[in-house]
């Protein structure tokens, strides 16, 4: 499938919920498998439903090249670090002070990048494809791209979240060594 580029609607809307696991949410299912499998330049780490246009409660996430791809259905975040919540603040590691932030992209958004303060942890309640209800805690970088693909199940693209937290963005290219050289954008 075809990943929606902003500025489609879709991507600014909240999805529905899935009422039902069946054949279809299955189909779906497979089909943003292959999607994010196949997303190259840069390499997939998650997909939201809504990016293949399905305003559905459906986000996948594969944090390693070669990790098995996770299927959140009508994801809830239960709790995360209430530093986070705020988007701004700093946390103190060791004598000195470090931001958690990371550089973000996203598939529905070529070639633009920005800083994300995100929680380092979140606990969230989902179904798996087959509909068993699951309450767990993610930590790390999976815990990121979860906060990021449950943003796009609520319309919000991670630019928003940048200029929340007064934060910069990118835009990325190729130089003749055909790697990747980040050019800061005028907001």
């Amino acid at each position: 499938m075809k990943i929606i580029t902003a500025p489609n609607p879709i991507l600014s809307l909240e999805a529905k919920p899935v009422a039902k696991i069946g054949s279809q949410i299955q189909k779906v299912i497979k089909e943003m498998k292959k999607t994010l499998s196949l997303a190259s330049d840069p390499e997939g780490v998650g997909l939201a439903a809504p990016q293949i246009g399905k305003s559905l409660r459906i986000f996948l996430a594969k944090p390693s090249p070669k990790g098995k791809i996770m299927i959140f259905i009508n994801p809830q975040i239960l709790e995360m670090d209430q530093a986070s919540k705020t988007f701004t603040k700093k946390r103190k590691v060791g004598k000195k002070k470090k931001e958690v932030q990371k550089l973000e992209g996203c598939l529905s958004l070529k070639d633009i990048w920005g800083t994300v303060l995100r929680s380092p942890k979140v606990t969230l309640s989902y179904q798996d494809e087959t509909g068993r209800k699951r309450t767990k805690e993610f930590k790390g970088f999976l815990a990121t791209i979860i906060q990021h693909e449950y943003d796009h199940l609520n319309g919000v693209l991670f630019p928003k979240r940048v200029l929340e937290q007064k934060g910069k963005l990118y835009k990325s290219s190729k130089d003749e060594k055909g790697e990747d050289v980040f050019e800061e954008l005028e907001l």
